[in-house]
């Protein structure tokens, strides 16, 4: 990777702020069109936290579990069983190869693109400049977009520097397999590393201030995950809330605001994530980000001030890797390319629990709410060829359409591969005009067996319904 010799001021058309999807694409989209862009990684390599403390590492790890899981419960393979279950850190260290790969690609795509990479921390001084460190060079530029990402929210009340108190990013570097654990807020994130502990065989507490797990999820999906992270070892404690933490050298103990105490190895805390953005001097420029540090912009991407971009997870929702990397393109569009800036607001949510889920559009409680006439469509992963081979029964495919038009309103889908079945359904879903329809899957052949098959069948068992 080309670096350049920051020691003089140096100006640019636009310079990105953040190295993760969103400062990535950004970045990508920006030298396409020919503008001269400099991105800036806080890190020493590229990929930001979604490469080395967020998105890949913990997807790699769940990855890993789930092999540890299928080989444990697969009668063949146990025959043949020599080895012992897998630390933690064992399992950790096959996942930090994906690190690097990550790295190496993304790297070696900012050199094709001939794309300048300035290592260091940016502070804003006005705003068409910045400093790259404490005492570094100054840059201008006349735009800037900034990508920087986020991190765990951590409350002044809990110690974060004792040995057994960790959150999403430290717990990466987990150093023994605890048998007992507290997680602390039952987000995506908290649900997510609940089912890698239970997966590993861990005792897992599971503490969630609401009555029902991730409420925003269709009510038949959030009721399988409940059953399967419960089948895990894992003990979900509703309508709870933490209050504080007793430290121990061998233990912790959560004192839960009913009353209740919980001891336990270690406690993951997974409550909530605060933008990064106190480092920017954001002051200089007139900027003011939220309590959570997140940035507040408008359809295109733009902040309260005229030249300056935001996107990613330092905006706040949604907060996805996938969002994230189109938010970036859509900022940088915003600049060079006005007319193909557009705002990212339809798009699937993938949570990775084990097994995994993945949802689009209404649910059946939205649905009612609306008064919208509707009928559901449903494939047992069970009942498919393929979920039957390979073993990956459990699941399902559940679809939700208008009962007069058929067209198709939501797609909720909870198993193995629930996030790569759920684009099938996007693709016709996303469609202007009478395509989107129910019938498209009837009038598909899909290749046998696959777990695409899910489609058909759920199609005709919801048109079963309404004809």
């Amino acid at each position: 990777m080309r670096h350049r010799d920051v020691t003089r001021q140096n100006h640019y058309d636009i310079i990105v702020i953040g190295s993760g999807p969103a400062g990535e694409s950004a970045a990508m989209n920006s030298t396409k069109k020919g503008r001269r862009v400099a991105l800036i990684s806080d890190r020493d390599q590229v990929g930001g936290n979604c490469a080395h403390v967020g998105t890949i590492p913990s997807k790699a790890l769940r990855h890993c579990v789930k092999q540890v899981m299928q080989f444990n419960s697969d009668p063949l393979l146990r025959e043949f069983a020599t080895l012992r279950k897998p630390s933690f850190p064992q399992i950790m260290k096959h996942a930090a190869r994906i690190i690097d790969e990550q790295v190496h690609l993304r790297s070696g795509y900012y050199e094709k693109n001939g794309i300048e990479i300035l290592h260091g921390i940016a502070s804003f001084i006005d705003n068409h400049s910045i400093r790259l460190g404490n005492k570094g060079p100054v840059l201008t530029a006349d735009h800037f977009i900034i990508a920087t990402g986020s991190r765990p929210y951590r409350p002044a009340n809990v110690d974060f520097n004792h040995s057994r108190i960790f959150d999403s990013d430290t717990i990466l570097r987990l150093n023994h397999s605890p048998r007992k654990v507290t997680v602390i807020g039952a987000g995506v994130i908290g649900c997510e590393y609940a089912s890698i502990f239970g997966g590993l065989g861990a005792k897992v507490e599971l503490i969630n201030p609401a009555e029902t797990l991730l409420s925003f999820l269709d009510w038949e999906i959030s009721d399988a995950l409940s059953y399967h992270l419960r089948n895990a070892g894992v003990r979900s404690r509703h309508n709870e809330e933490y209050e504080q933490i007793e430290y121990f050298d061998t233990h912790v103990v959560t004192h839960l605001k009913s009353g209740k105490r919980i001891k336990s190895d270690i406690v993951l805390w997974a409550n909530g994530r605060t933008g990064n953005t106190d480092q920017l001097n954001l002051q200089a420029v007139g900027l003011v980000p939220n309590s959570r540090g997140q940035l507040e912009v408008n359809a295109q991407y733009r902040t309260a001030v005229e030249n300056i971009y935001a996107a990613g997870d330092v905006i706040g929702w949604p907060s996805l890797a996938s969002t994230s990397y189109d938010q970036g393109r859509a900022a940088s569009n915003a600049i060079v390319d006005p007319e193909a800036c557009r705002q990212i607001n339809r798009f699937a949510s993938s949570i990775y629990t084990i097994p995994e889920i993945s949802t689009l559009g209404k649910t059946e409680r939205e649905l009612t709410a609306a008064r919208i006439p509707y009928e559901v469509g449903k494939a047992f992963f069970k009942n498919t060829a393929r979920g039957q081979i390979t073993g990956e029964q459990a699941g399902m495919l559940k679809i939700l359409f208008h009962f007069d038009t058929l067209e198709i309103l939501g797609i909720h889908c909870f198993g193995d591969q629930a996030s790569e079945i759920v684009h099938i359904g996007q693709a016709i879903m996303l469609q202007e005009g009478k395509a989107n329809t129910m019938q498209y899957f009837l009038n598909t052949t899909f290749n046998y067996p696959t777990m695409a098959e899910a489609y058909r069948i759920a199609a005709l068992d919801g048109l079963n319904r309404v004809f």
